[in-house]
C-alpha cells in the first residue's frame, strides 16, 4: 500500500471540530507546540539551518506581545516552507519544517494551526517504521487532540 503524503487519523474531525470553537491565541500556542514536537526531526538532519525554529520562535513572540507584522509573519512561514524544499526527498524533515511554516501562519489565519498538527503527525508518521507508522501517527494525534482541550480549558 502506498503511504499518502499527510497522514489521516481517526481524531482529525475531532480536531477540526474543536478548531472552530477554540481562541485564535489558543489556537497559535497549540500550532507552536505540535510543531515543536517535531522540530528536532528538522534539526538534527539540519543543524545549520534554524528557518523552522524561527518561524515557531515568531509566533511565539505573537502569542506572548499581540504584535502582529504580516511581514515578519509570512517571511518566517515562506523561509519555513523554503527549508522543507530543500529537504527534498526527506519526508521526516520536510513535513517537520512544513509544519513550522504552518504554524507561524497561524497568528495570521487561525485554520493553519490545522496543517501544523497534521505536518506534524506525518513527521511522526514518517520517522517510524512501517510496522508502526500508522500507530504513531494516530498516539501524535491523540496528544494533539488532549493538548488542545487542555489549552482550551486553561
Amino acid at each position: 500500500m502506498r503511504k499518502r503524503k499527510i497522514a489521516i487519523t481517526s481524531l482529525d474531525t475531532a480536531i477540526e471540530e474543536l478548531l472552530g470553537r477554540t481562541d485564535h491565541r489558543i489556537l497559535g500556542i497549540w500550532a507552536a507546540d505540535c510543531a515543536g514536537r517535531v522540530l528536532p526531526y528538522f534539526e538534527e538532519r539540519y543543524p545549520e539551518d534554524d528557518r523552522p525554529r524561527k518561524a515557531i520562535d515568531t509566533l511565539r513572540e505573537w502569542i506572548r506581545t499581540g504584535v502582529f507584522r504580516m511581514a515578519d509573519i509570512r517571511k518566517a512561514s515562506l523561509s519555513a516552507h523554503a527549508a522543507a524544499r530543500e529537504a527534498g526527498d526527506d519526508d521526516v524533515a520536510r513535513s517537520a519544517a512544513r509544519a513550522a511554516g504552518q504554524a507561524v501562519a497561524t497568528a495570521h489565519v487561525p485554520r493553519h494551526a490545522l496543517g501544523a498538527a497534521r505536518y506534524a503527525a506525518t513527521a511522526v508518521r514518517d520517522a517510524t517504521g512501517p510496522e508502526d507508522a500508522d500507530s504513531a501517527a494516530e498516539k501524535e494525534s491523540a496528544w494533539q487532540y488532549r493538548h488542545l482541550l487542555e489549552l482550551g480549558q486553561g
